[in-house]
C-alpha cells in the first residue's frame, strides 16, 4: 500500500522548501521508491530537489482539451484520446534513482476538462501504487485532492511561518480538510523559520486557538536562504544544518 503525505500551506512560508527536505530525508533512510508531486500551481518543487522540470500534467490537459478545436491536433488518427494521455503522462514523469516527480502545472481554462481530468486521474492511479511514498506540495486550496486528480491522503502537514497570521491561515486549511470530507487520518501543524527554534507565547496560544495539532518548529536557518540566493538546490544542505535536524526529528515523531 502507497502511504501518501500532503503538505499544504499559504504562500511564502515555506512550504516548498519543507516538502523537499522531507522529501530528501525519506530518500536518504532508504525509504524509495517515492513520488513527489509539485501540485501547487506556482511549481518550482523541482528547484528545490535540483532536478529539471518536464511537461506539466496541465499542459498535457490544455492539449487533450483542445486537440478537436486546433488545426493542428496532436493526437494521431489511430490514437484515442485515452492512449494520447497514456503516453504524454509517460514524458511527464522525471525519474530520478530514488524518486520520480510529476508536477500539476496550469489551473484549468475555459470550457469543461471533466473528461480530460478523469483520463489524468487514471494515469496517476496506474503509477502512483507503484511506489512505497507519495509526497504532494499542494497548494493552499487542496484542488487536486478535492477534485479526486491525485489519490486520498493518509497525512496533511500543515506549513505556517511564525506569525499569528500564518497560523489562521493554517487553521482555515485544517476547516476545509474537515469541510471537504477528505477522510485524512492525521493532519499535523509544522511551524517553519522561527528565531532559535522558539515560539512567542503569543503564536502557541493562536495555535491552540485553532485547535491545530503541532508537530515540530523548525528553525530560522541562514543556510537556507545563502542556498536559495546562489540558485542551489536546498537539499543539498549539510545533513547538520539546523533545519534539517528539526525535521530529521519531526519525521521519527510520525513514525513513517
Amino acid at each position: 500500500m502507497t502511504y501518501s503525505i500532503a503538505l499544504a500551506g499559504k504562500g511564502g512560508v515555506g512550504k516548498t522548501t519543507v516538502c523537499g527536505l522531507f522529501l530528501h530525508h525519506l530518500v536518504k533512510a532508504g525509504k524509495g521508491p517515492i513520488l513527489a508531486v509539485d501540485a501547487d500551481a506556482n511549481s518550482n518543487l523541482n528547484e528545490v530537489l535540483g532536478v529539471e522540470k518536464a511537461i506539466s500534467l496541465g499542459d498535457i490537459r490544455e492539449e487533450i482539451a483542445r486537440a478537436e478545436l486546433s488545426d493542428h491536433n496532436p493526437i494521431p488518427p489511430s490514437m484515442s484520446k485515452q492512449e494520447y494521455a497514456g503516453y504524454r503522462f509517460g514524458s511527464a514523469l522525471v525519474e530520478e534513482d530514488a524518486f520520480d516527480m510529476l508536477v500539476m502545472g496550469r489551473g484549468q481554462g475555459k470550457g469543461c476538462y471533466c473528461y480530460v481530468n478523469d483520463l489524468l486521474r487514471d494515469q496517476v492511479q496506474r503509477y502512483y501504487q507503484n511506489y512505497r511514498y507519495l509526497v504532494v506540495d499542494n497548494e493552499a486550496g487542496l484542488e487536486h485532492i478535492s477534485r479526486g486528480i491525485l489519490p486520498p491522503v493518509n497525512l496533511i502537514l500543515l506549513v505556517s511561518d511564525c506569525s499569528r497570521r500564518g497560523i489562521q491561515a493554517a487553521g482555515r486549511i485544517a476547516e476545509m480538510i474537515g469541510e471537504l470530507q477528505l477522510n485524512v487520518k492525521d493532519v499535523h501543524l509544522i511551524v517553519n523559520r522561527a528565531p532559535e527554534g522558539k515560539l512567542e507565547e503569543g503564536i502557541q496560544e493562536e495555535i491552540k486557538a485553532q485547535k491545530l495539532s503541532l508537530i515540530g518548529i523548525l528553525p530560522q536557518d541562514e543556510l537556507v536562504y545563502k542556498y536559495d540566493a546562489a540558485g542551489k538546490p536546498l537539499v543539498t544542505l549539510p545533513e547538520d544544518s539546523p533545519v534539517k535536524q528539526a525535521l530529521g526529528e519531526i519525521i521519527k515523531k510520525l513514525n513513517i
